[in-house]
């Protein structure tokens, strides 16, 4: 699977494997080429990340947590995401400015957290059967792994020839799905589960709008 990414990741790679879990990476270094070296682990071992993108806001964050007391062993972006993970949780993508996604495995919960940036700039394709789940970067790398089957799905193939497209969260293939945008998807013993972290908001510069109003209402008295 991670051979087929070698040309979104051809400056190296790495692999993690615990029992029930085995996690693969291709990298581009961008940031701290020496130090930015993936899966990332924590000091205590218990999480493991891979991650695909960048946050463009990662020296401020790094900024927060060193004030709150931690401590880095590299100056990749990859660690401020991991710390700000274990600092937060789910609650810590709403302070992530950039273009990402990434697999979050607790070792001690036996919990893996999937994640897609606010509008979906880096792709993340998974595929659910039972107490398995398999994920990547790209179909291609996808359909490698012997549980996944290329059966089309007719009703994405009757959405293609209709749209031009497959629309999000389904693919070509049945039962492989593409992570909605602003979404992130936990797995674990009790199985799958997906929520939205980030959506457009509804209203647009609301203050503007009140001000435009009341300029209007004045024009008409």
């Amino acid at each position: 699977m991670t051979r087929t990414l070698a040309h979104r990741g051809p400056d190296g790679e790495g692999y993690y494997q615990d029992s029930g879990i085995v996690l693969g990476h291709r990298r581009l270094a961008i940031i701290d080429l020496i130090g930015g070296a993936q899966p990332m682990s924590d000091s205590s071992v218990r999480y493991h990340l891979i991650y695909n993108g960048e946050v463009y806001n990662y020296v401020e964050l790094r900024q927060e947590l060193e004030k709150r007391g931690c401590c880095f062993a590299t100056r990749s972006d990859t660690e401020v995401l991991l710390q700000y993970l274990m600092a937060e949780g789910v609650a810590a993508l709403s302070k992530f400015d950039g273009m990402f996604a990434f697999a979050l495995w607790d070792g001690q919960q036996r919990q893996l957290l999937l994640a897609r940036d606010r509008i979906g700039i880096k792709p993340l394709y998974y595929f659910c059967h039972g107490p398995d789940l398999v994920f990547a970067s790209e179909l291609k790398a996808l359909l490698k792994h012997p549980l996944v089957a290329r059966t089309l799905d007719p009703l994405s193939v009757s959405k293609y020839f209709s749209y031009g497209y497959v629309p999000t969260p389904h693919t070509i293939f049945a039962n492989v799905h593409k992570l909605e945008p602003g979404a992130c998807l936990k797995f674990d013993a009790n199985g799958l589960t997906k929520e939205s972290y980030w959506d457009i908001p509804l209203t647009d510069n609301p203050s503007t709008r009140a001000i435009s109003t009341n300029a209007a209402m004045s024009c008409c008295n």
